[in-house]
């Protein structure tokens, strides 16, 4: 047997027989689950699993004995006076201002009136960064922003400074072989306001490669679908 068809022989789920089910009805509410599993030669989590399966729960009488692992009232078991009862106040509780006081809380706190530019990964308006490919540049520090919206494409800026808003259902892209990461190359020479369906024809396989390449990532792909299925397949016959 091959290393990998040992893995999946041991990955393989083994059914519960009806005698073990019947075990673990008769057994389930008065015993430690972990001796079921012992007797049973199953793992714990199994038998939680099957015993939820069956709406199996555990019986009072176990619960209330020390064999459920329940911490007990009683001078044998001290620990049960400071457990905490039902109604019992917090100790701090209708007291203000008694936590984040210590000093080395209180030195990463953000003072009242501090400004949330003062934050220390704070990045100041006009600030450049290239995301996902696109440079852009940080235009407000409005605090009801999400962060990403704070920050436009340089591209987009430049066409709009020019031409106004971009109207909808358009987008602004760098003419061919223009594309540019430094801002002084961004001018709008090197730009052009196209379709949002140009774009996306643009950016199709269809119009990006030659037929046979096209052909050849259609064959891959119908290739990819034929192992999976014959891998599902599989795995459902067990």
């Amino acid at each position: 047997m091959t290393k990998s068809a040992a893995e999946g022989t041991a990955l393989k789920r083994v059914r519960w027989t009806r005698d073990e089910d019947q075990v673990l009805r008769e057994r389930y509410a008065v015993d430690r689950t972990a001796d079921i599993a012992a007797g049973l030669g199953r793992k714990v989590g199994s038998v939680y699993q099957r015993a939820h399966s069956l709406g199996l729960e555990k019986g009072a009488e176990f619960l209330a004995s020390p064999a459920s692992g329940r911490l007990q009232a009683g001078p044998e078991n001290p620990g049960h006076s400071t457990r905490f009862s039902a109604g019992n106040p917090s100790w701090n509780k209708g007291v203000r201002g008694v936590t984040g006081h210590h000093p080395n809380t209180k030195r990463t706190q953000f003072s009242k009136g501090r400004a949330a530019t003062e934050a220390r990964n704070y990045q100041p308006i006009g600030t450049l960064r290239v995301n996902n490919g696109v440079l852009e540049k940080k235009v407000t520090d409005d605090p009801s922003l999400y962060p990403a919206r704070r920050w436009r494409p340089v591209a987009r800026l430049v066409w709009e400074g020019v031409h106004g808003p971009i109207p909808q259902g358009h987008a602004v892209v760098f003419l061919p072989g223009r594309s540019s990461l430094i801002e002084s190359d961004i001018t709008i020479d090197s730009l052009e306001l196209v379709t949002r369906r140009d774009l996306m024809l643009r950016n199709s396989r269809h119009t990006r490669y030659p037929p046979e390449l096209n052909q050849i990532i259609q064959l891959k792909a119908a290739v990819v679908r034929k192992v999976n299925n014959r891998i599902k397949k599989k795995e459902q016959q067990g």
